[in-house]
């Protein structure tokens, strides 16, 4: 399949950063395909004694690829402590019973 990508810049109102997006041309058709180059920021925080935050552009999806409905959030807590009745989300379950001082430290060298 031959491609042609065409990279563009599109305004966004509350993040200014650089947009992408790629055309294709198949059996003659132009088509869109997902914002594969799109410039996401992600940042996941662990806190001491609770949950993950996750912040910024995500999707969260089950073990068969189906996606929670975020409902346009850019920030959800996910449940560490394994209480939460919403699961995988935190719902606060874990307070004055989850030990866990979050102090970030470097992983041993990746095995090949």
């Amino acid at each position: 399949m031959n491609c042609r990508i065409r990279f563009q810049a599109a305004q966004e109102t509350a993040v200014d950063r650089p947009f992408k997006e790629s055309l294709c041309f198949v059996s003659g058709a132009l088509i869109r395909l997902p914002q594969i180059f799109t410039m996401a920021k992600t940042k996941l925080t662990v806190n001491s004694n609770g949950s993950l935050k996750i912040e910024g552009e995500f999707e969260i999806v089950d073990m068969e690829g189906n996606s929670y409905g975020l409902q346009g959030r850019e920030l959800v807590s996910l449940c560490r402590c394994g209480r939460s009745a919403n699961k995988p989300f935190c719902d606060g379950a874990h307070k004055g019973g989850f030990d866990h001082v979050a102090q970030a430290f470097d992983l041993p060298p990746k095995k090949n």
